[in-house]
Formats: C-alpha cells, structure tokens, sequence
C-alpha cells in the first residue's frame, strides 16, 4: 500500500488515505520509446500532484520552483533542502507517476561521490523514484556511478537553466553546426552511461528528432520537438498563471486571469458586507 491525499471537503484539509499501489516504475518508462508519447509536468505541492498526477506518467520536481514558488531570479540558489520538501509532499499527493527530482546547482557537479550522497538524501527524503541532473558528457560518469548504484537518472541536455551565467541567457541552442554537434554528443554520452530518459530542452528541432533517433530511451521534450518521446512542461506556465513564458510554451487556461477575477469579486463583497452570508455563518440555536 501506498499513501496518497485526498481533500477533506468539509475541513479543505489534506488527509491522508491508502491507495493500492499503482505506481509507474522506471523501467516501465523506458519501455515507452518509440511507443504512446509521455506526458510530463512539474508539480510542488501537494495538491497540485493530486490534479495532475492521474493525467501524467511522471511529474518533475522541478528546480524551477526557485523562479515560480520563492520569486527568485533563477535556479542557481535553490539548495538540496527545498528540493526535498517539495519533493515529499509530490510523493504524498500521488500514487501513479513516477515522481523525478531535479538536483540543484552544486550538489553533484563536484565528484560522482557528491552526486551520490545528493542523490540518496533526495531519494530518502521524498520518496521519489528517480533523479535528473543537467549536463552531457562531462556528467556522464556521474550518470554511470549512480545508475550502477541503484539511482535511476533523467538526463537534461541542450539548454541547461542551471548553467545561465555560462550560456548567457534562456535562448535557444544549437544553432551552429558545432553546438549542434556538442549537444547530440552529450545525449549520447549520458543515454549511454545509463540514463533512462532524458530531457532535450530548448534546442533547434533537427537535433531533438536527431537525438531521438539516435538513442536507446524516452527523450521528453522542452521546446525541443513533437517528434520526441514525450514532452514536459511548467504546470504553471501550462496554466497561465504567468503573464511572461518561453516560445515553446502554450497556455491551456488563463488561470491568472480567473484568480484575479476571483480575488476581485471577493473584495467586493467583503466591502459590500455581503460576505459571509448566511450559508458562511453560524448562527444561535433558537
């Protein structure tokens, strides 16, 4: 048995009940190359896992909480310890994605040995299934020293968020022949040191169809191209919840605009003394 939540209607509280076990598995992924496309989101909390895990086969405990939950400039300053509470409370709000991590800035570039130690605190902390760290052949040993140790690893290649001061910026990659050439290698080397999947973000679409040809597991793709395995995107971006979002990104709701509206039309009755009502109150027994 596993522990998923559900909402208490009549407290709005998370509670927690048992769900059989009906989780995806790592391998079961890997199998899906070439097969039905995965649908990928990012989840933090844990009721947005619970919207959206019954729609996904993974969700990503993105670093890019440090940019949509805590307001900061970019995903360099997020540390192993809020990766690991969003992560346990994405476990505890599903029961069939596979739950992926992402591992911050510094807590693996080092040695395979701190990727390791990284990677088992994530694990241990938050129950996921498996961790993604970015970067192609340099981190392949890395990939290789934690695959032979039982961490399953995402890989991320072309742009990289967590290496904005090098690459100066959000745009897109591979568009000369050279870093075309680097970035299929860096799949290649991080697919062949064991990666069961890996993301392929914001890249010219040539080389995403080039690598997806090219290597054995799923590729997810970011901006990348609808002939991948399978695509990712922020739920929250997804959602319009931002009024600023990337070019490969497309908005299925406007829920800024509905929350606003919202907030809007409470404030008016607040000021009005329309609300609380009568259903909102609790009045003397005659």
């Amino acid at each position: 048995m596993s522990t998923t939540y559900t909402i208490d209607t009549a407290t709005s509280r998370a509670n927690p009940t048992p769900a059989p076990l009906k989780r995806l598995t790592v391998p079961a992924i890997r199998k899906r190359k070439g097969g039905e496309p995965l649908v990928m989101l990012t989840a933090y909390t844990v009721r947005t896992a619970q919207l959206l895990d019954p729609h996904c086969d993974m969700l990503l405990v993105g670093d890019s909480l440090g940019q949509v939950i805590y307001g900061l400039p970019s995903t360099v300053p997020v540390t192993l310890e809020m990766m690991a509470a969003h992560g346990a409370a994405v476990v505890r709000g599903s029961y069939h994605a596979v739950v992926v991590i992402d591992m911050p800035f510094g807590s693996y570039e080092a040695s395979p040995q701190q990727a390791f130690e990284s990677a088992a605190y994530l694990l241990k902390q938050t129950g996921a299934a498996a961790v993604k760290l970015e970067g192609g052949e340099a981190m392949a040993p890395t990939v290789r020293f934690l695959s032979e140790r039982g961490i399953p690893v995402m890989g991320h290649v072309g742009l990289t968020p967590q290496a904005v001061n090098v690459l100066g910026g959000y745009g897109a990659r591979g568009k000369t022949d050279a870093e075309a050439v680097k970035i299929v290698a860096d799949a290649t080397a991080v697919v062949d040191a064991g990666a069961f999947a890996v993301v392929i973000e914001g890249v010219m679409e040539p080389i995403a169809i080039r690598i997806t040809e090219a290597v054995a597991c799923p590729t997810i793709g970011i901006g990348a191209s609808a002939q991948c395995d399978g695509q990712v995107l922020v739920a929250e971006d997804m959602l319009g919840l931002f009024e600023r979002t990337a070019r490969f990104v497309k908005r299925y709701e406007d829920m800024a605009g509905r929350i606003s509206a919202a907030a809007q039309t409470y404030a008016a009755e607040v000021r009005a003394r329309s609300f609380p009502g009568p259903e909102q109150i609790y009045p003397p027994k005659s």
